[in-house]
């Protein structure tokens, strides 16, 4: 008994459309959440951070973050962290912190990399891949913008940042809203 033409297309269409679903709807390699749509609340999460102190994004609230996810082996990633360093060194007294947060490496490895290039900001340690996850990272590096009430503004996918970058989209977020003429009734 051999198998018929339209049997086997029909079962190439099948195995299509399941690989097609599971891929969509996030069940392969773990692409679990969406990227987080700019004026939404971004999602908290809980890691540690080099020094073994639990973080977490809702304990920055009141501040503007700059949440960078990063790995040792991306040369871009590698090449704005200094970018990131001088406006971290420039902003932090006015409202401003950058978490970057690592993906899936080895903790002496970063804590190397960091010491070496002097980086002060907090690192946190995403090993299981889970807060990348969840902001919908595919590709190093990602950065999102987060306003002071926790509001997603901006995200950028593998865009390099520099000094100037960072400095405007924190002057876009912190730029205070135009007062509202009160009604009289």
């Amino acid at each position: 008994m051999g198998v018929k033409k339209s049997d086997s297309v029909t079962m190439v269409g099948m195995v299509t459309l399941c690989v097609m679903f599971l891929i969509s709807s996030g069940l392969v390699w773990g692409m679990g959440s969406r990227v987080p749509a700019v004026g939404t609340t971004a999602e908290d999460f809980r890691l540690v951070d080099l020094e073994g102190k639990a973080q977490s994004l809702g304990q920055y609230r009141g501040k503007v973050v700059l949440l960078n996810f990063w790995a040792t082996w991306c040369k871009p990633c590698t090449t704005e962290m200094p970018a990131m360093q001088a406006m971290y060194d420039k902003l932090r007294d006015k409202g401003f912190v950058v978490l970057a947060v690592n993906e899936l490496e080895d903790e002496a490895k970063v804590r190397d990399h960091i010491k070496q290039h002097g980086h002060t900001f907090p690192v946190l340690m995403d090993r299981d891949n889970k807060v990348a996850n969840q902001f919908g990272v595919f590709g190093l590096p990602v950065s999102v913008f987060i306003d002071e009430k926790g509001v997603v503004q901006e995200y950028i996918k593998g865009g390099l940042l520099t000094e100037q970058v960072i400095l405007d989209a924190v002057a876009r977020i912190q730029k205070p809203e135009p007062m509202k003429a009160a009604s009289l009734k």
